[in-house]
């Protein structure tokens, strides 16, 4: 089925079960589902009863799409997201984002779990995304371009929205929120990286490490959308005593994290 189309679908089926405005979409990372449980008059949407999405198959990661109230204002959570390294494919990773334009959202907040590479950084701290490295070896924009989405050739001078990057920091600060700010870095994984490249990702300018978010950055890009980036830094991948990591660890800590987050997110959401 034509792309095009196929965004269409899935949007009419969404819009059977809420047809109203919606102000904010957000994408909650591994272990950072917390926000989920304070939206209001939720309508949730299992990922495998919409048309073109997929199951999400990572702990972590619910695998819903919520509608719903937060601070005044309508959002749409996907409450976990789809990953290269499960075996999608490039546009399979950002339909979700695709869909979202089509609803009529404008601005998106994407969240992550990440490996702190900065050693100014701890594990919990919530990082505001600057800019990205795309070190994933692929990119959702590669193949035939359909004008109605955005260009061939899309800019990504500010892939994450200035103004919004301000309101982020004034929010931090009026709750007393250590918000770190840096670059993101995606490989494809599944595998965490090893000690050297480490060094190289830390060498080229990363602070995070982590494997998603930027395909839906690149796709939100494309199609105009104004863009937000929150990590949270589950783990220190610093090269040098490197400890063995495992996924378990990477939920506990953004767990720890998450009462931070949600206030940050939630007071975000209400200044938009």
């Amino acid at each position: 089925m034509d792309l095009i189309k196929q965004i269409i679908e899935a949007r009419e089926f969404i819009k059977s079960k809420y047809d109203g405005k919606l102000d904010v979409a957000v994408i909650l990372g591994s272990g950072l589902g917390k926000l989920a449980s304070e939206i209001e008059n939720k309508i949730t949407i299992k990922y495998s009863d919409i048309p073109g999405f997929p199951e999400s198959t990572v702990a972590g990661h619910a695998g819903e799409l919520i509608i719903g109230d937060v601070n005044g204002k309508k959002i749409l959570a996907m409450n976990g997201r789809f990953h290269f390294y499960e075996g999608h494919d490039m546009s399979t990773v950002v339909f979700p984002v695709r869909v979202i334009k089509y609803l009529g959202v404008e601005k998106i907040i994407v969240t992550n779990a990440a490996g702190g590479m900065n050693p100014e950084f701890e594990a919990a701290d919530l990082m505001l995304i600057t800019d990205h490295i795309n070190m994933m070896g692929g990119n959702p924009l590669i193949g035939a371009n359909y004008d109605e989405l955005g260009p061939r050739f899309p800019d990504m001078s500010e892939a994450y929205n200035k103004e919004l990057r301000t309101l982020a920091k004034g929010c931090a600060k009026e709750l007393g929120i250590t918000l770190r700010e840096g670059v993101y870095v995606p490989v494809s994984g599944p595998n965490y990286e090893s000690p050297s490249e480490l060094k190289m990702l830390r060498l080229i300018g990363g602070d995070a490490v982590g494997m998603s978010t930027v395909p839906e950055v690149i796709a939100a890009n494309h199609m105009s959308m104004k863009v937000l980036g929150i990590s949270c830094i589950t783990d220190m991948a610093i090269a040098e005593g490197l400890e063995p990591l495992e996924h378990s660890t990477v939920v506990a800590n953004a767990n720890r994290a998450a009462n931070n987050f949600v206030s940050l997110v939630k007071e975000i959401i209400k200044m938009m």
